[in-house]
């Protein structure tokens, strides 16, 4: 196993690698922004180093400055966590060249699943549903146009590269495509630095549902069930869930096995999730693959009992999966929220500042991933996510019925948060009866 391992990332998800590694006798060497340098987990480190201002270009993001803590701190080998440089896989490539192992996909694997074109097309070719679109990319206003008219309205313009619902448009019509069109293009090479978007057609009301996966170097993958992903703001989640409610088993059995198919096909090794769209006839469709940990994943580990943090280490490390699918099982059901310090009373505006009254819920079934408390500061600088409450028991009406408990005793204060917001939610009479798609937020709040 990995004497020392370097987390190249910040938060809640530094502080859950940091206690993974703790765990497997690892020693961790988290980074830190000046913003950062009074976090209460950097103590929980065993080593920590500054790697610049405030700013994340010149922190989190700046590659030399990373490599050259790594290179310090003696460590064998980065963790990206999510966010930041998970997914860059020029980042990849040179701790590749630098000797570290990158705890993620290799180099090609990432490229080919990173390009969500290049990954439409290898889906296809492992035989799993895809969405009515484009062959490739489109650049011509003139051709996609008559290419979209084919397609039928509505459809969506998707940047080629990146997510987060940068870069996408829906469109209804010729009128709203020729205005969506530059857009979508100038906001994706603002985000990614890549101007390709393509076509796809446009699922009215679908439901989000992704699949976990975890594979090794040796030829080995299995899923770890699926996660049902539809409340979402602007196209980021928001409330996370599994069993996805609406699926008998024999569709999970199908759209599991579609994804394992994939990754199979890309040679990929460590942990990615697939996504897919869930039309109103429960048929699926494959949108993107996401080349890292989730978010989400803690949703996961409670159900099916896996620590997956744990599982990229060991699998990094060149351990294969000693598992067979018919070990993991799943039983129950977990709903995460994410608590974010936002306003939802004032167009979800970020609200950072000093917490002065910090007090979570507990009791049974309940899990807090967060690396905030009292007297902490959330700075301006970065994403607003400050906790994750994940709840987990039997039946999905008995989580349901915690997580109101939960939300309900959770404090943090004076900042603004989402906790009323995810409880407005989840109070909700459709939330409950799982009549849910991906425009729920939208349409009733």
């Amino acid at each position: 196993m990995f004497s020392r391992v370097l987390i190249a990332n910040r938060g809640e998800i530094a502080l859950r690698i940091i206690r993974a590694c703790r765990e497997l006798g690892i020693e961790s060497v988290a980074v830190y922004s000046e913003a950062d340098k009074d976090a209460s987990y950097l103590e929980f480190a065993d080593e920590a180093v500054c790697i610049g201002p405030a700013d994340p270009a010149k922190s989190y993001l700046d590659i030399p400055s990373i490599i050259s803590a790594a290179e310090i701190a003696d460590a064998e080998a980065i963790h990206p966590g999510y966010g930041f440089l998970a997914e860059n896989i020029n980042f990849a490539r040179i701790c590749q060249e630098c000797g570290i192992v990158f705890i993620g996909p290799p180099v090609e694997a990432m490229k080919l699943l990173g390009d969500k074109i290049q990954a439409r097309k290898l889906a296809q070719k492992a035989n799993v549903p895809v969405l009515p679109g484009s062959e490739g990319t489109i650049s011509n206003e003139a051709e996609s146009l008559k290419l979209a008219n084919k397609i039928g309205y509505p459809v969506m313009i998707k940047a080629a590269a990146g997510g987060g619902g940068r870069g996408m448009r829906v469109v209804h019509n010729d009128i709203s495509f020729r205005s969506a069109f530059g857009a979508a293009c100038a906001e994706a090479e603002a985000a990614f630095g890549d101007p390709r978007v393509y076509l796809e057609k446009f699922i009215v009301q679908p439901r989000h549902v992704e699949v976990q996966v975890m594979a090794d170097s040796r030829g080995n993958a299995l899923h770890f069930y699926e996660r049902d992903c539809s409340i979402q703001r602007r196209h980021q989640k928001m409330i996370e869930e599994s069993p996805c409610p609406v699926l008998n088993e024999r569709a999970r059995e199908e759209l599991c096995n579609s994804a394992l198919r994939l990754i199979k096909k890309a040679k990929y090794v460590n942990a990615a999730t697939i996504e897919f769209l869930l039309d109103r006839d429960k048929n699926f469709y494959f949108i993107e693959a996401n080349t890292r940990i989730q978010v989400e994943h803690p949703v996961t580990e409670m159900v099916t009992g896996h620590d997956l943090i744990k599982w990229q280490l060991k699998i990094a490390n060149g351990q294969p999966l000693e598992i067979s699918q018919r070990n993991i099982k799943h039983t129950g059901a977990a709903i995460e929220c994410r608590i974010n310090a936002e306003d939802p009373q004032n167009n979800f505006a970020p609200s950072p500042g000093t917490i002065t009254r910090y007090i979570p819920p507990g009791g049974p079934g309940i899990r807090i991933d967060t690396h905030v408390h009292q007297g902490y500061t959330v700075p301006s600088n970065y994403d607003s996510m400050i906790a994750k409450l994940i709840v987990y028991q039997k039946t999905r009406a008995e989580a349901i019925t915690t997580l109101k408990r939960a939300l309900a005793e959770f404090v943090i204060e004076p900042i603004k948060t989402t906790i009323p917001a995810c409880m407005d939610i989840v109070s909700h009479n459709s939330f409950a009866k799982s009549n849910i798609d991906t425009s729920f937020v939208e349409r009733n709040f």
